[in-house]
């Protein structure tokens, strides 16, 4: 009987090795779980890191504020620092504007010869001070002094031609009054003879004499009447032509003055562009003579702010690069209308004996006081900037714990009381910055709107080492304080 196959025995089999597809299938999931577990690891360590950091901040806050107080206390220990200060007091305080004006000199002429000739001499040089009716430049006179000295020896023989004239005029009315008496003479001897005759006393031919003698004085005194007019004829054409010749002597000597340039006015000599040997014509350019004590300054305005001008108001000149003032005015003239190109308008103001001397055409920094109100005035030099905002230094009291003082109803510790005998000495001030708010700058001081009063102190001096609890003290204390340890330590030895 034969078995079957199934009923046989069956050989054992070998296991099979995996494949590599098998392994990796069988391997992954390990490395699944070793990734998610190194996935996770990071917060961990992240929170770890956070909860050393806040540790550390805190210790720093503690350590912070246990130094701080410390510092403070080494601080109230420190030496005052010696300061300046001031007290501010009620000043007026200007609202002002500052602009651009150009002085013009209200007297100034140049010279320009009335005749043509050549530059001989010059009297004066560019600078110079000169009066009204200095000589200042000549030209060459010769032919206008030939003409001259003719025009006078004319006036001289006409004088003469005249005064003959009148001499004759004068003998021939002297002449003619001898004539008169003797014709008044002979008409009364004719009378006379005439009754003699009638009455037979006298013969006819006596009458005939005497009557003969009349007419001859009555034609004498004719001829001399009639040389008189001639003469006075003469006289009044002697005079004409004496008028005449002094008239031609007076321009020729007018031509002679021209020739000579003298000052119109008193000032200063400017610009002489002209040297000598030129030869110049009527109307050219000689020199220009200036005063610059009475000026006038110009200076536009712009249209929104032309409005707030009045006449009246104060100016003041500020040279550029400077901020004190070296003349004051008051704005005398307002145009009525408005410089279409620049859109201002042109206010002129007056000024006379400025602090220095100032020129014509100088332009310098006009400043226009709108309005003029009290307040303070605090120096810059007492302004620290912190944050984009103002501050200042005022002096204060320490505070309480910083200066070992005990609070109200409590007594100070054991040991910290004064010694017995121990002076009272002034009491500690520390530096204790304020908030202010500032106006605008005058001079080399700001205008104070508010965190100041008249009657404040600040601290004008040593800004860069102080800051709010310093210790202070004022500079001419701390002086006199090293004086006097000077003195007490004494010479060494």
């Amino acid at each position: 009987m034969t078995a079957s196959s199934d009923s046989s025995p069956a050989s054992p089999v070998p296991p099979t090795a995996p494949s590599q597809a098998d392994s990796s299938r069988i391997a992954s999931p390990e490395r699944t779980r070793g990734a998610s577990l190194t996935a996770r690891r990071p917060p961990h360590n992240w929170l770890s890191l956070l909860a050393l950091a806040l540790l550390a901040a805190g210790l720093g806050f503690v350590l912070w504020r246990v130094f701080a107080g410390r510092g403070g206390e080494q601080e109230m220990q420190m030496p005052p620092a010696p300061v300046e200060m001031k007290r501010l007091q009620e000043v007026p305080l200007e609202d002002s504007s500052e602009f651009v004006g150009t002085l013009d000199s209200q007297a100034g002429v140049s010279l320009q010869p009335e005749a043509d000739g050549r530059v001989t001499q010059i009297f004066v040089s560019a600078g110079d001070t000169v009066a009204a009716g200095d000589p200042i430049m000549q030209l060459s006179p010769e032919r206008s002094q030939a003409d001259y000295n003719a025009a006078l020896a004319s006036v001289s023989a006409a004088r003469s031609a005249r005064d003959s004239a009148r001499a004759q005029l004068r003998a021939a009315e002297a002449r003619q009054t001898e004539l008169v008496a003797d014709l008044q003479l002979q008409q009364t001897d004719y009378e006379r003879t005439a009754t003699l005759v009638a009455q037979g006393a006298l013969p006819q031919e006596n009458l005939d004499q005497i009557s003969r003698d009349r007419t001859v004085a009555q034609s004498a005194l004719n001829s001399a009447r009639q040389e008189i007019a001639a003469l006075s004829s003469s006289v009044e054409q002697a005079g004409a032509t004496l008028n005449q010749t002094e008239a031609n002597a007076s321009a020729t000597q007018q031509d002679l003055l021209d020739k000579t340039v003298t000052a119109p006015i008193a000032g200063i000599v400017g610009d002489i562009p002209i040297k000598l040997g030129d030869y110049v014509t009527a109307g050219s350019q000689l020199a220009t003579i200036t005063q610059n004590q009475d000026l006038e300054l110009a200076v536009a305005v712009p249209i929104g702010e032309a409005s707030r001008l009045r006449t009246g108001m104060s100016v003041e000149l500020i040279p550029f690069g400077e901020d004190e003032a070296i003349a004051a005015g008051n704005i005398s003239f307002i145009s009525p209308t408005t410089n279409t190109a620049t859109q201002t308008v042109l206010a002129k103001a007056r000024f006379s004996a400025p602090k220095q001397p100032l020129q014509d055409n100088q332009r310098l920094g006009v400043r226009i006081i709108w309005d003029q109100r009290p307040g303070v005035l605090v120096p810059a030099t007492a302004i620290s900037r912190l944050g984009g905002q103002t501050f200042v230094f005022v002096p204060g009291e320490p505070d309480p714990e910083a200066a070992g003082t005990p609070p109200a109803g409590e007594q100070p510790p054991v040991g910290q009381g004064k010694a017995p005998g121990e002076a009272d000495g002034p009491p500690p001030m520390v530096a204790r910055l304020k908030s202010v708010k500032l106006g605008g700058l005058q001079g080399n001081d700001y205008q104070v709107l508010e965190g100041l009063s008249a009657g404040d102190t600040v601290i004008t001096s040593g800004l860069l080492n102080l800051r709010d609890g310093v210790p202070i003290m004022p500079a001419s204390a701390a002086g006199e304080s090293g004086q006097a340890a000077g003195e007490t330590a004494g010479p060494p030895g």
